[in-house]
């Protein structure tokens, strides 16, 4: 196929890194940004810029920008696409715009689907894009006016090649569910640091000791401001509803605390652990999972090169180390981080040979 990609940020250079790697399909891309079309040209995620000449090749045109530029582009450009071709939208909110496309893809003849890769980061940008964040991701696809079984049915087959799990949903239904799980977490964890940051201290104590647990629930925090925004604002309706019932249940728990209800405190914790434990750990979510551990080692000279050589003698690559300095929650004194679930294994198994006390991270 020819492929043509709008936008290579973070999911737009991941599919195109992703098809590159898996397949022998020609990739088209374009981005505003001139710097990051020089990286995918260099790198081989694209073959050549997406263009106005070879737009109408394309069989399909994956759309990877914000959803007000998406439905505007596909606009402009609708007199160039294929009657041939199956256009598919990435915006992670899926009413405003499929609303949008569907009768600019009628009017024109094309196929058009909605697609949400369930995979990011909470850096953004075609520098952290990889072949391998959607791996293992979920991949909502919603059929729309413009789009037929078998339309579908190649998205499904995209999907797959990539190595994702597609999902086919209503495009009502998406919505609702990750304004639950999704929107209203970005929230939630952008609250609670500037509550921090509101309630600290002259000395900056809380964010000095902010380790373990806080910056696991706050990790999400650092994700684009401008993206988030424009998620919220298309999707305010059912981000309205989930945040009434949120603010509802910890009016709740407060009142159970003002009243020194331990018991109603214990539910609310045994619950959670419950449903929580439940989770698959084999899928990625919305953003990629933090492939980490801790390990217990003596604080002197020579001991993280030490571990670091044990590591690098497998070929096994360090995302990130980190001290910590708060361990409340039973964290080792050295976290690391690792590039994916592979390499975190195989670090695992490396330095259990070595006797190292090693801690899974929550």
């Amino acid at each position: 196929m020819n492929v043509g990609i709008v936008g290579l940020g973070l999911i737009g250079g991941s599919m195109a890194k992703s098809i590159k790697a898996r397949t022998a399909h020609t990739v088209w891309g374009v981005d505003l940004d001139g710097e990051t079309m020089t990286m995918a040209r260099m790198c081989g995620a694209i073959d050549a810029p997406l263009t106005e000449e070879n737009l109408p090749q394309c069989d399909l045109i994956l759309v990877a920008i914000r959803p007000g530029a998406a439905i505007e582009w596909v606009r402009r450009h609708a007199d160039g696409i294929a009657k041939s071709a199956i256009l598919v939208d990435l915006c992670g909110v899926k009413r405003v715009v499929v609303e949008g496309i569907a009768p600019i893809a009628e009017q024109h003849g094309f196929a058009y689907i909605g697609g949400h890769p369930m995979a990011g980061s909470e850096k953004t940008g075609y520098e952290s894009s990889t072949d391998h964040l959607l791996e293992n991701a979920y991949y909502i696809i919603t059929p729309t006016a413009a789009s037929s079984d078998q339309d579908v049915e190649r998205l499904v087959d995209v999907a797959n090649t990539i190595g994702s799990i597609p999902i086919v949903l209503d495009y009502h239904y998406h919505d609702q569910v990750t304004a639950a799980i999704s929107h209203l977490p970005h929230i939630v964890a952008s609250s609670l640091v500037n509550l921090v940051k509101d309630s600290d201290g002259k000395d900056g104590m809380m964010k000095r000791l902010a380790a373990g647990g806080f910056k696991d629930i706050t990790r999400i925090a650092s994700s684009s401001p401008e993206m988030w925004e424009q998620i919220c604002m298309t999707n305010r309706q059912n981000l309205a509803e989930m945040l009434r019932r949120y603010i509802a249940s910890l009016s709740e728990t407060l009142a159970q605390i003002e009243h020194a209800n331990g018991q109603a405190i214990y539910q609310l914790f045994d619950s959670s652990r419950t449903y929580r434990s439940s989770f698959s750990e084999k899928s990625k979510g919305a953003l990629t999972p933090d492939y980490s551990f801790t390990v217990d080692i003596v604080d002197e000279v020579g001991s993280i090169s030490t571990l670091s050589v044990i590591l690098a003698s497998k070929g096994i690559s360090i995302r990130n180390i980190g001290i910590n300095h708060n361990r409340e929650h039973g964290e080792g004194a050295l976290r690391i981080s690792f590039y994916d679930k592979d390499s975190m294994e195989a670090a695992w198994a490396q330095l259990a040979k070595y006797h190292y006390e090693l801690i899974k991270n929550s």
